[in-house]
């Protein structure tokens, strides 16, 4: 069974979003409480068995303490130029 449901260029915002957690210092529980979830939510993203909408990658980033904006162009810079969805 593959690690994730996503494939391809879903990994690049997978990444940028738990290298922005371990940056923050936060673990995934504290991430979890931050933005009213339990860890499992947290834990499944970074999986990459669960999308996330824009509000949600929003909320993440503010609970890091992270500016969304300069998140999302980490993932956008990670991003082919040929992408597909």
């Amino acid at each position: 069974m593959p690690k994730t449901i996503f494939g391809g260029e879903h990994r690049h915002l997978v990444s940028v979003l738990v290298e922005a957690r371990q940056a923050s210092g936060l673990t995934q529980a504290e991430l979890a409480a931050k933005v009213g979830k339990d860890q499992s939510f947290v834990s499944i993203i970074e999986r990459g068995q669960r999308r996330v909408d824009v509000l949600e990658f929003v909320a993440l980033a503010k609970a890091m303490n992270t500016d969304p904006t300069q998140l999302f162009e980490r993932v956008t810079r990670k991003l082919s130029k040929a992408l597909r969805i």
